[in-house]
């Protein structure tokens, strides 16, 4: 069996009340490619999902946000949910951290709400994203260009619009987190 990211360690950060299928999904799929996935979150022990319109499973965190560098990881996984997004936006580690993977160019995938967490001034300039409506301005601001496409991969940051787009954004994610080892592997 191929696993093109055996040795790729990738950081999901989550709140409370993440869009339990943003996160389930790709980590199923990059679990067969052999990478090594760590629920970083906020929340101490377990983190509560948010599954169709009341609160999912619970998930064990692997770290606090606060213990984490960016550097820690090769890949990030930014799923949605509008409680989680709102907690994670209100911590410095969390800019920290998705600071870094946009200054190393490191890849990351974000779906619905969980682009959001990507606007941070200055960092998106030159980056073409798919963004909710009610973002987009803040993305723009933060130097992002904004595409009408509901799933845009540009280079190895992948964004999508949601639940409508989610086999698709696996797939994306799959494949360019994949050509992305690739490449490290052979530089």
């Amino acid at each position: 069996m191929d696993q093109p990211l055996a040795g790729k360690s990738i950081a999901i950060l989550v709140a409370n009340g993440f869009e339990e299928l943003e996160m389930t999904e790709p980590q199923r799929a990059l679990l067969k490619t052999g990478a090594t996935l760590r629920t970083i979150s906020p929340e101490q022990g377990l983190v509560n999902g948010w599954h169709g319109k009341s609160w999912g499973h619970y998930f064990p965190v692997d770290k606090q946000v606060g213990e984490v560098l960016g550097a820690d990881y090769d890949m990030l996984l930014l799923p949605g949910g509008e409680r989680s997004v709102a907690k994670l936006q209100q911590s410095a580690h969390t800019r920290r951290i998705v600071g870094h993977f946009l200054d190393a160019g490191k890849p990351i995938a974000a779906i619905d709400q969980g682009i959001q967490l990507l606007a941070i001034p200055g960092k998106l300039k030159g980056r073409t994203l798919a963004a909710p409506e009610a973002v987009r301005a803040e993305l723009e601001a933060a130097g992002g260009k904004i595409s009408d496409e509901a799933l845009v991969v540009d280079n190895v940051t992948i964004t999508a619009l949601g639940h409508d787009e989610l086999a698709a954004f696996v797939e994306q994610v799959v494949k360019v987190f994949s050509e992305a080892a690739a490449v490290r592997k052979a530089a």
